[in-house]
């Protein structure tokens, strides 16, 4: 059960983060204003994500220890990398690869302790 609300954090994170780069991206060509970029659905979108994922993150803070549940916020890396891949199109290089697979072993090693 803890797992699944800890998988949920990383998961609203990674949303809020997408979110907003799809916010920065919609202002793109908008007006300059600051009223205009507050008006922008995506970052309201933002706001929402990270705010549950904040709301979830201190429910998985009661049941787990921080040295535990942080490191595995790094997940939020892998998705994060992945979306940049795979939906914006962003070259990812070997190197950066090789770094999400040592995050993957390190969150599989704490997962395991857990």
């Amino acid at each position: 059960m803890i797992f699944c609300l800890l998988l949920a954090a990383c998961t609203l994170t990674c949303l809020g983060q997408i979110a907003q780069k799809m916010a920065v991206e919609s202002w793109r060509g908008a007006p300059a204003g600051i009223l205009a970029k507050l008006a922008t659905p995506w970052l309201w979108l933002a706001l929402l994500c990270l705010g549950l994922g904040l709301l979830l993150w201190l429910l998985v803070l009661q049941h787990l220890e921080v040295g535990v549940a942080y490191p595995m916020l790094s997940l939020n890396f892998v998705l994060v990398t992945l979306v940049a891949r795979f939906v914006f199109k962003e070259h990812v290089d070997a190197r950066h690869w090789l770094g999400v697979g040592i995050v993957m072993a390190g969150v599989l090693l704490l997962g395991w302790q857990a």
